[in-house]
């Protein structure tokens, strides 16, 4: 009798702690469903990669076994649309903000510095409690308060200018070995560029598995120089292709691998399933296609489209666009062909994180979630892009207005790209009421963003950057400007032009006028060695002496001189600045009385 009321209160006890267990249980998965982890996002985007240049559009040539994977897997948009070159698509990737209202419109030239008081993605993830990163090209700007890591990157480690090997890149750089910049900091890496900046992107989801992060994967391939390791040359050495298409496959063929090597982890580490994954590319192809010279045939694949990068013809700005997200609500294992763009991905990726994003300015782009769960198909939008790649935005220049599968190129042609893909037939005078309709959404475009176009302003003096280093990338000119190191070496190129500037505080400044980059170490009027190339990879030439003998800088309408010794690195000059606005000339002089060009010029406050 004592025996069995022990083991019916033993029994009821159990029951008891095991009610409370489960009700414990209970009550954390309750927490967990309702606090899931936000998912990761990673956004890629390739340089120079047109929509042929993979084998999933139909490319019998290139090999993209990851990203075809991949692309059959997710949701793949039909109609995707970028800017028609570099920075003019990653200014409206960061805003949401076409490049023309934010001094992005053009590659160098000062205008694709992006403004100070554009809001930017990565801020709006940072605010919202993501950890955010930046992996490779940024093209938006070389000094503060315009570098990735002052615009919401809590880390960034990117090569110069639009492309490593640029004027603003690290000297020499070559994409082997080179020196990038992490923060601002020079850091001396080992391996293939592209290789780099997978292995730091796969590092850094490794340390970032507790909280949510935002990954901006830019890589400079397959942009020029077509520099590549011999052995994805040699992928296409018997192919029908020159020999600048083979080694600009070759870099796609980098790329897919490492593409495959980051999916694999993110799926090893269980990252992959709540991680949005977006791939694309900046505008059409660089190298995909020849082009037939004396009645030769074309080499390489467009995919049928007319037009390549710089053209506002579909095939400078439809690109590939794949997005994943498996434990998400957005569409697998389909397509869409709705219209879309990549000034759309801030506000979509914000609502598809739900994140309560409210601009603080004019956005062109437009949260498409719906597009991307598959429940609604806006047909009638319309969208713009243009190529500038001038001082100043000029209305007429080279549009295309859009709407589903229409396009009004110049403001005359119209072109069904459902019906003519590669836009041959002119049917503008057979729908005379389409091209006054999108005409007239070009022209209250246009107003609505003429208030917007100015130039960035680049700081000197600020306690934040003292001293600040200008390259002749960044100076407003319509000339000829040597926006790579081999034009630097070969010392040809002598634009007149000049640097927008704002003085934060009056006082004595001090310029120094350099012939090389001041890293490089290298005498004003020293030659520099050729550094000899090989079958995958471009040489460098040598560099040539100037014969400079003294220095100008002129501040607005006021002029300061100074002399140069044989051995000196550089010139320099002193000036008094009064604070605010002011436009920075500066020269070489020299003995026959040439005026030429000091390609890097750094300003200090004293």
């Amino acid at each position: 009798m004592i025996e069995n009321q022990y083991l019916k209160k033993t029994t009821i006890a159990l029951l008891l702690l095991f009610c409370a267990c489960a009700e414990k249980k209970s009550k954390a998965d309750v927490e967990t469903e309702a606090n899931p982890k936000r998912p990761n996002v990673i956004v890629i985007v390739t340089d120079d990669q047109g929509y042929g240049d993979l084998s999933y559009h139909g490319n019998p040539i290139v090999k993209t076994p990851h990203l075809d994977a991949f692309a059959k897997s997710a949701l793949e948009l039909t109609n995707f649309h970028v800017g028609t070159t570099c920075a003019p698509t990653r200014a409206g990737l960061m805003t949401g903000r076409n490049a023309n209202r934010n001094n992005a419109w053009h590659t160098i030239a000062g205008c694709s510095i992006l403004l100070e008081d554009e809001e930017t993605m990565p801020e709006v993830f940072q605010r919202n409690g993501y950890k955010t990163t930046m992996l490779g090209k940024w093209h938006l700007g070389d000094n503060y308060p315009f570098r990735p890591h002052d615009r919401g990157f809590q880390e960034a480690f990117y090569h110069g200018g639009g492309g490593v090997q640029q004027t603003p890149d690290y000297w020499n750089n070559d994409y082997f070995d080179d020196t990038y910049f992490r923060n601002g900091t020079p850091e001396k890496t080992s391996g293939y560029c592209t290789d780099v900046w997978f292995n730091e992107a796969i590092s850094y989801t490794k340390s970032s598995q507790k909280e949510p992060f935002f990954l901006y994967l830019a890589l400079n391939a397959a942009h020029g120089p077509f520099n590549v390791p011999k052995s994805y040359a040699d992928k296409y050495a018997s192919a029908p292709l020159n020999e600048t298409q083979k080694r600009f496959y070759g870099m796609i063929s980098n790329i897919d691998d490492n593409f495959g090597r980051l999916i694999a982890h993110l799926k090893d580490t269980d990252q992959f399933d709540n991680t949005i994954i977006v791939f694309t590319t900046d505008n059409g192809t660089a190298a995909g296609i020849s082009r037939p010279q004396n009645g030769q045939k074309a080499l390489g694949y467009n995919a049928g489209l007319r037009g390549t990068k710089g053209s506002h013809y579909d095939g400078g700005h439809k690109v590939p666009f794949f997005i994943s997200w498996p434990d998400g609500a957005i569409q697998r294992q389909t397509k869409t062909d709705d219209l879309v763009a990549h000034v759309d991905l801030l506000p979509t990726l914000t609502a598809l994180v739900d994140i309560d994003f409210i601009p603080k300015k004019t956005l062109d782009g437009q949260n498409m979630v719906a597009t991307l769960k598959g429940e609604k198909i806006n047909g009638d939008r319309m969208l713009v892009v243009d190529t500038q790649r001038n001082q100043l935005p000029e209305k007429g220049r080279n549009p295309c207005v859009m709407q589903g599968s229409w396009r009004l190129v110049n403001g005359t042609e119209l072109y069904n790209t459902e019906e003519d893909p590669g836009q041959q037939n002119d049917i503008a005078k057979d729908h005379p009421e389409r091209v006054k309709q999108l005409n007239t959404h070009y022209d209250q475009w246009w107003a609505d963003i003429q208030s917007d176009i100015r130039y960035a302003e680049i700081p000197v003096g600020r306690t934040e950057a003292n001293p600040v280093l200008l390259t002749i990338h960044d100076m407003h000119t319509p000339d000829n400007l040597p926006w790579n190191q081999v034009q630097i070496r070969k010392g040809e190129a002598h634009p007149s032009g000049f640097y927008s500037i704002h003085v934060a505080e009056a006082g004595e400044y001090q310029f120094k006028l350099y012939r090389y980059a001041p890293e490089s170490k290298l005498a004003i009027n020293a030659t520099t060695e050729e550094i000899t190339g090989t079958s995958f990879k471009d040489a460098l030439p040598e560099g040539k002496a100037l014969k400079i003998d003294g220095g100008l800088i002129t501040i607005d309408d006021t002029k300061f001189t100074s002399n140069v010794g044989e051995s000196n690195q550089y010139i320099t000059v002193s000036a008094n600045l009064s604070p605010g606005s002011h436009e920075l000339r500066s020269s070489f002089l020299t003995s026959k009385g040439d005026d030429l060009s000091p390609y890097y010029i750094e300003i200090k406050k004293l």
